[in-house]
């Protein structure tokens, strides 16, 4: 019975989740290593690892590579090594490398989580992307400015889900976005051209390089739109209509990209722009399962665990192709402010119409403190075969439920 290992900083919700469905998978032994004690995992949880390992920093390859030699002097030879966190996609690929383990190598890691080196790689194959340039100093993020027009986004280079990101119109918003991540040699920020269009991302299970699945999504409105904004209550649609002819040019540059960037066997998650002219653009790509509750969306369309299918691509380079049944969408909950939330209003109001395609909620809580995170403080995910009732359904839940903070 093969042993792996996996990664995850924190028991968050979803950790918790991607840990005890790999505890679960059938002729696997799961071992963890986290900088949380083992303890404040569910006992359900807990009862199924076949070994744990603490670390103070989970992101530090060195402590990895120690962990990883413990847990193997314990439970014999390490199958696969993996996170699902973005942050350690990098020093996971250092330690399968120092040990022999198979999977992603550091070179490939590296092309998705830096984010000029991976446009430079698109740029260089033609394909799609923003202007872009990495700087050390404030004087050549003004060069660039100057040179490319207002506006811009200014990220770190391995940033993700929209996390310390900003959008500069002018020169006074570009001196303060750069007064929050100081420019520095170490320390370098990422400015790009700031893509104007609908957003979307194309989510693609691989085995040895060559997509087997994949799927998209429509986000109402723009991620980072909602992260300026956190009182917008933003839609993520999964469409049942992922064939669709409309769909083929990002699908051919999308799978490009995979190739270019080195995917091997694994789930990525690419964000992508259509422009108004029908053009479109990568942003840029994760070589991990996708957030934005996204894993269930893809769950609920296909009826089947997402999750627990990652985890036997990851360990045994299998894949049953599933069939895309439904149309998929999710409502993000957020309140205006500041806080914790003193009531939900409107859920009483969603109309019978609309009530009966709920199949996952999760409903913010009295008392609970306002989320950090841009999926807000709660969800309502629907579905139905036609994409427009999943449309009109989520306009509906967005329009008539308000999350009070105070």
């Amino acid at each position: 019975m093969p042993f792996v290992i996996y990664a995850a900083p924190n028991f968050t919700e979803n950790a918790v989740r991607f840990i005890g469905t790999l505890a679960n998978l059938e002729g696997v032994r799961l071992g963890l290593v986290s900088q949380e004690p083992k303890e404040w995992l569910p006992s359900e949880v807990q009862s199924k690892l076949a070994d744990f390992h603490r670390v103070a920093d989970v992101f530090d390859a060195a402590q990895l590579e120690a962990a990883a030699r413990a847990l193997s002097a314990r439970q014999g030879t390490i199958h696969r090594f993996l996170a699902a966190v973005e942050q350690a996609q990098e020093p996971v690929a250092e330690v399968r490398e120092a040990l022999g383990i198979a999977g992603m190598g550091v070179e490939a890691a590296k092309n998705f989580r830096d984010k000029g080196r991976m446009k430079n790689l698109l740029r260089s194959a033609g394909l799609p992307c923003a202007r872009h340039q990495k700087v050390v100093s404030n004087k050549a993020a003004f060069e660039f400015a100057q040179a490319n027009g207002f506006p811009l986004v200014v990220k770190p280079p391995d940033g993700a889900a929209s996390q310390a990101t900003y959008r500069a119109t002018n020169e006074a918003e570009l001196a303060h976005a750069l007064s929050m991540n100081p420019p520095a040699e170490g320390n370098e920020v990422l400015l790009e051209e700031f893509i104007t269009g609908t957003e979307h991302s194309f989510d693609t299970f691989s085995i040895a390089g060559k997509p087997v699945f994949h799927s998209l999504t429509h986000y109402y409105p723009n991620p980072l739109e909602a992260m300026r904004e956190p009182w917008i209550q933003w839609q993520v649609v999964l469409p049942r209509e992922v064939e669709s002819p409309a769909f083929d040019d990002i699908k051919a540059a999308a799978f490009k990209t995979l190739d270019v960037l080195g995917m091997g066997t694994g789930m990525s998650h690419l964000e992508w722009f259509r422009r108004s002219d029908g053009s479109l653009a990568i942003s840029e790509v994760a070589a991990r399962p996708p957030g934005a509750q996204i894993t269930t969306l893809l769950s609920r369309a296909n009826d089947f665990d997402c999750v627990a299918a990652w985890g036997r691509l990851m360990i045994f380079d299998e894949f049953p192709v599933p069939e895309r049944k439904y149309a998929v969408g999710a409502a993000f909950l957020r309140g205006m402010g500041q806080g914790r939330v003193q009531q939900v209003r409107g859920l009483e109001h969603i109309s019978a119409e609309v009530r009966h395609l709920i199949c996952d909620a999760k409903i913010p809580k009295h008392g609970q403190e306002k989320s950090k995170s841009y999926e807000g403080e709660g969800y309502i995910i629907v579905r139905h075969r036609e994409t427009a009732v999943v449309q009109q359904a989520l306009s509906h839940i967005v329009s008539t439920v308000r999350v009070v903070l105070g």
